[in-house]
């Protein structure tokens, strides 16, 4: 029998820790522009920081033009009645937490698709509102009425990007 070699590379420690604690690649920065105020967040702390300060009513308006819907189909998703966006947005007040983190998960996810259709806006948009097997026969933007809902597009946009059934 011929000599068998050994082809595996040896551990790098030092790069281990490094790919670790995020030194070769830098978080990753999201932001909503909203009522002339920018809100940044770039990791799940900062995104409690925004949510517990409320994002403005018109941000609904901007997920509104990013999905593609009338504000009135997002007004549903969220639980807002238009007449209570109607007088709120007119005050410029903001939404609550719950709200709040909805149109910021929303927003991230769109952020998401648009990557992993390398920003090609039409299929992502298709995409969205075709019935979809891994999400039982939902589209993925009726989900997006929860926390949950969102997630579960989320994972189905996470096997789609690695060639898995989406």
């Amino acid at each position: 029998m011929g000599k068998v070699t050994n082809k595996t590379k040896p551990f790098d420690t030092k790069r281990s820790i490094q790919k670790a604690t995020g030194k070769t690649n830098p978080g990753r920065q999201f932001s909503l522009h909203s009522d002339g105020k920018e809100y940044r967040w770039s990791n799940r702390l900062e995104r409690v920081g925004v949510i517990r300060a409320g994002i403005p009513y018109d941000s609904i308006e901007i997920i509104s033009r990013r999905l593609n819907n009338p504000v009135k189909s997002v007004l549903a998703m969220v639980g807002i009645p238009q007449t209570t966006y109607n007088k709120k947005k007119s005050e410029h007040s903001l939404l609550d937490s719950r709200d709040s983190e909805l149109v910021i998960l929303i927003n991230e996810l769109i952020d998401f698709g648009l990557e992993v259709f390398n920003n090609e806006e039409e299929k992502f948009q298709r995409w969205l509102k075709k019935p979809n097997v891994s999400i039982g026969g939902n589209s993925p933007e009726s989900m997006l009425d929860t926390i949950t809902g969102i997630n579960e597009v989320r994972f189905s946009l996470n096997r789609l990007e690695f060639g898995n059934l989406a």
